[in-house]
Order: C-alpha cells, then structure tokens, then sequence
C-alpha cells in the first residue's frame, strides 16, 4: 500500500481541480480538500484493495462537498414583529371530541376496549398488545381495527363532523343536545 504522503502527491491536484469544479470559493475548497486527506489518512488502513483507491477517494471527495454545502445552509432568526401562526382549529376541535370518546371507549366489548386503550391511548405496539391480551399479532390487528371502527360508527351517530380538503377534522356539530354518550 502506497504511504499518504505519495497518495498526497498523486492525487493532491486531480482532486482539487474536482472539488474546484463544484465549490467555486478557493478557500473552501483547500478546507474541503484538506478534510479529504484527513479522512483518508485515518481510513487508508481500512481499504483492503489497492487497486480501488482512486475511487475510494473520489466517493470521499463527493461526500466531503455534500458535507460542504449541507454546513452551508443559511440560517436566520425570525424577526421578532413577525406573527405567531395561529393554532390549528381542528388541534381545538380534536380536544373538545376527546371528551366523548372516553365514554365510547367505555362502551366497547371488553376486548375491543383493551385492544384500543392499549394501542391508541398508551401508544403500544400492536405486537405488544398482542402479548398483553396473549393473542396472535393478526388477532390484536383485528381487534383494534374492530375497536376503532366501533368507535367511528358511535361519533357518526352522535356528531356530524366536519373535514377539511386535507381529510383533517376541522369542525363538529352534536346531531342530538340530548345525546347520551357525550
């Protein structure tokens, strides 16, 4: 294996003219270029083939300019007269419908209800909630898929909602003042 100092001079040239020809501020590229030889220097010992170095450097060498133009992002901070965006509606409409869900929750099948508790308020994996109900994965899909639409065909009988072009919940009307699930 070549000692670096000859791979230095050897490659020194090609390569700057390489990173030259993409990154057009000199003193960038001799950073980049030296950042290189860097890399290289503490990775030679890892290259087995010597017949594959000319292009492990030059995979180092386009890896080093991403870096390069990934650092050189422009950063700025927000002017302080700038207006906060608004909360999302549908963030205030989705708090007020949780109330009702509970109740609903309550009123699922008992496994169904676990099933659901465990995978969409507790944020379980639904192979742990397989484990927890000691049932198999496809059994535990089921029954959260089962839960979840019981859940929906309940909140269409109770409120009318409301979706925006996104298919986000925006608004929500009550069908029924008296209903009593919320």
């Amino acid at each position: 294996m070549k000692a670096a100092e000859e791979i230095w001079q050897e490659y020194h040239a090609r390569l700057r003219v390489f990173i030259k020809s993409r990154i057009f501020d000199d003193s960038a590229a001799d950073d980049v270029l030296q950042n290189v030889f860097l890399k290289m220097h503490a990775g030679l010992t890892s290259l087995n083939d010597e017949t594959k170095l000319t292009s492990w450097l030059y995979q180092m060498t386009r890896n080093a300019i991403i870096d390069h133009f990934r650092s050189q992002k422009p950063t700025e901070d927000l002017p302080e007269w700038l207006p906060q965006p608004e909360t999302d509606p549908g963030d205030q409409v989705a708090r007020e419908l949780s109330a009702c869900l509970q109740p609903m929750i309550q009123r699922l099948p008992k496994a169904y209800r676990e099933a659901v508790i465990l995978s969409e308020l507790k944020g379980l994996k639904q192979q742990a909630v397989a484990d927890a109900q000691g049932i198999s994965l496809a059994g535990a899909k089921s029954r959260v898929q089962r839960g979840r639409a019981r859940l929906g065909k309940m909140l269409a009988e109770c409120c009318r909602l409301e979706f925006d072009h996104q298919g986000r919940l925006c608004d929500y009307e009550r069908k029924d003042r008296d209903c009593d699930i919320c």
